[in-house]
């Protein structure tokens, strides 16, 4: 049984969150200058993750975070971990894109004949907003004439900022666009290009434009979104991390703000900067998690937990976001927003659809071990309501498989036995 006092019990004792890699004590007073100087609203998104942007749009919260398990008596970035991983999956084929991401080595920075600024063959339009350490902003491509979200960085800025004890945010954006150079599902944000030119301190992701809406943009409070739209919404963030895990990455920061929706109303994860990407199956982490509201209890604890089983309680939280319109777990501080998290009882309303209340409580169960898995919320009555089940998609590496064992069984000679195949157990098969 998962003793929640002993668990708040055991982050008292040792005076720090040990997995967000800050002491609680050197935490609540950075958060209290910050409530004096901004008031309450302010110190709720700060809990939420929405700092106050910068004058150059890179944001950073300025706390140390520990990342890697020691090995030989030292800390392995991630970012190599990652490169050894994807390297490997590179060689055998396993890289989920038909089409690699573009990778160009020039940067031309000009304007156009209306005097807006250029970035090689993208004329600028308007920012749209800011990712983890840089600004996004919409572009034009003057080759195919689509729009695409361009995410800019200074490499000098990233270099300077520490984000654990043996990496800078630069390790965080190399790590990310290493994992989505590795995606290609409908419900993720796609990556074309990356520039980066070595004589230059600019550096770029050229991303798929989702010209709709965050997932909750615009719900307002006291509703939420219905909750119609948020099964649609739900099917499509299942969907999409299902394929994440099936591929061993853990996204890490699951919300509203992170799920772009489409103009047709399809839902795509966007924002992989603190994703980690793993061998095997063993997905444990150290490293904090994205964003405090959406933080699993376990994570609490300051020993490793599991990432797949954290990102599945995020789905939780947002669901009840969805639903509800409100966090289900938020104080007033860091502190007492973990407090609740880690001890409060799920609150639902009496009167509402059992099947969701069932789901919600299987999300938001407080012990990883019993808490409800992404197939099975695939597989819930709730989640399949009257569209059926969620499509199976077979993603490309798992084509290319189900093709080469075909061919084997070919050159085998059909039915001798030898090179039987069962197709469906492939294709649901993890990676």
């Amino acid at each position: 049984m998962f003793n929640k006092s002993y668990l708040f019990a055991r982050v008292a004792d040792m005076g720090c969150c040990g997995c967000f890699g800050f002491s609680f004590a050197r935490k609540f007073k950075s958060l209290a200058r910050f409530n004096i100087q901004r008031g309450n609203n302010a110190s709720q998104a700060y809990l939420l993750n929405e700092e106050p942007e910068e004058e150059d749009d890179c944001s950073y919260n300025g706390d140390v975070t520990e990342t890697g398990h020691e090995e030989d008596g030292e800390l392995r970035s991630p970012t190599k971990r990652s490169e050894e991983i994807i390297t490997y999956r590179i060689q055998h084929g396993l890289i989920c894109r038909e089409f690699p991401v573009k990778e160009t080595h020039k940067l031309t920075r000009s304007e156009d004949e209306d005097g807006n600024k250029m970035v090689n063959e993208y004329v600028r339009e308007c920012k749209i907003g800011s990712g983890s350490y840089g600004k996004v902003v919409l572009y034009r491509s003057n080759i195919d004439g689509k729009h695409y979200a361009i995410k800019s960085f200074h490499k000098s800025h990233l270099l300077k900022l520490r984000v654990a004890p043996c990496e800078t945010a630069m390790t965080d954006v190399l790590r990310e666009v290493l994992i989505m150079k590795m995606l290609d599902h409908p419900n993720i944000v796609n990556l074309f290009e990356v520039i980066d030119d070595p004589t230059t301190d600019h550096f770029y992701m050229v991303l798929e434009y989702v010209e709709g809406k965050w997932v909750c943009e615009g719900s307002g409070p006291p509703g939420g979104l219905g909750e119609n739209k948020a099964r649609k919404y739900m099917r499509d963030v299942v969907s999409g991390l299902m394929y994440l895990h099936s591929h061993n990455i853990v996204h890490g920061d699951i919300k509203p703000d992170n799920l772009l929706v489409t103009a047709d109303g399809m839902v795509k994860i966007g924002d992989f900067s603190v994703s980690q990407v793993f061998e095997d199956d063993n997905d444990e982490l150290r490293r904090s998690p994205g964003t405090p509201v959406f933080t699993a209890p376990e994570c609490c604890l300051g020993l490793t937990y599991h990432g797949k089983a954290a990102d599945t309680w995020a789905v939780g939280v947002t669901l009840y976001c969805m639903i509800f319109g409100k966090y289900p777990f938020l104080g007033d501080t860091l502190q007492d927003t973990y407090d609740k998290i880690v001890n409060d009882p799920l609150s639902l309303p009496d009167r509402m659809d059992p099947l969701l209340k069932n789901v919600l409580e299987g999300l938001l169960c407080k012990d990883p071990r019993e808490r409800m898995t992404l197939r099975a919320v695939a597989e819930h009555a709730w989640v399949i309501g009257e569209d059926g089940p969620i499509p199976q998609y077979v993603c490309w590496c798992k084509r290319r498989k189900l093709q080469q064992r075909e061919e084997e069984e070919e050159s085998c000679g059909i039915g001798d036995g030898s090179c039987c195949i069962d197709n469906q157990a492939l294709a649901d098969d993890d990676h």
